[in-house]
């Protein structure tokens, strides 16, 4: 068990989780990505997503012993990372017809 690695792991994992709720609930995002950022809640349940993969591959990584399970665990916790690193991408891009592009 590694502790010294999984502790501070799962406090950025909860920072990260509680910035998800802050933009879910309240609209708000961190000042170095707000210009970035087009669709706020969509970038919140992307966060909350990485954040749960990273728990997910912290505790199935570092903390359980069992051989079958742990690499399950790991990959699973991989897969739901990168599932919310695309959610936060798409929400960087702006949605439907913008004023002004001269489309109809």
């Amino acid at each position: 068990m590694r502790l010294y690695l999984a502790i501070p792991s799962v406090v950025v994992a909860l920072l990260f989780a509680a910035s998800g709720v802050a933009a879910i609930t309240r609209g708000w995002v961190l000042p170095t990505n707000r210009r970035h950022v087009h669709r706020v809640r969509l970038y919140g349940w992307g966060q909350l997503v990485a954040a749960f993969g990273l728990c997910c591959q912290v505790v199935f990584g570092l903390v359980i012993t069992g051989v079958g399970i742990r690499e399950f665990g790991a990959v699973s916790g991989s897969g739901l990372l990168l599932t919310g690193l695309i959610v936060m991408m798409v929400s960087h891009r702006p949605g439907g017809n913008p004023q002004g592009s001269g489309m109809p």
